[in-house]
């Protein structure tokens, strides 16, 4: 039941955050929300790219998770209960990055989001 409640809280902060990196990719003013606040406004074309990678990822492990808890492609689920443990780390990383960014609105946006990532995908890792 725990496990269910964590893949479904992770899901949608997955969701939030592929949602967010696709209004990047779409020319949303937030760049300072991303990348380190690097890109005041919209994100310069090129860069756009980090922000389709970004939202792909993001959409992967949401599936990743949800294999791995059961909830969709059964047939999958032993190599999503090894693959999960890389969503595990790339979160780690994120909250990482995200206490060490300088952007203090991206810091303020997205650490408590990665933060609640991580510790989601960890209960449903375990």
């Amino acid at each position: 039941m725990i496990d269910l409640l964590a893949a479904y809280i992770f899901i949608g902060l997955v969701t939030l955050a592929a949602a967010f990196q696709i209004a990047l990719l779409a020319g949303m003013p937030w760049g300072e929300l991303t990348l380190g606040g690097r890109y005041r406004g919209r994100l310069p074309g090129r860069i756009r790219v980090v922000s389709l990678i970004s939202a792909c990822l993001l959409i992967v492990f949401g599936f990743i998770v949800a294999t791995s808890a059961g909830l969709v492609f059964d047939n999958m689920h032993t190599a999503a209960t090894k693959a999960i443990w890389f969503v595990v780390g790339y979160c780690a990383l994120g909250v990482v990055a995200n206490a060490a960014t300088r952007s203090k609105r991206e810091r303020i946006v997205w650490l408590p989001v990665v933060s609640l990532m991580l510790l989601a995908s960890l209960r449903v890792a375990l």
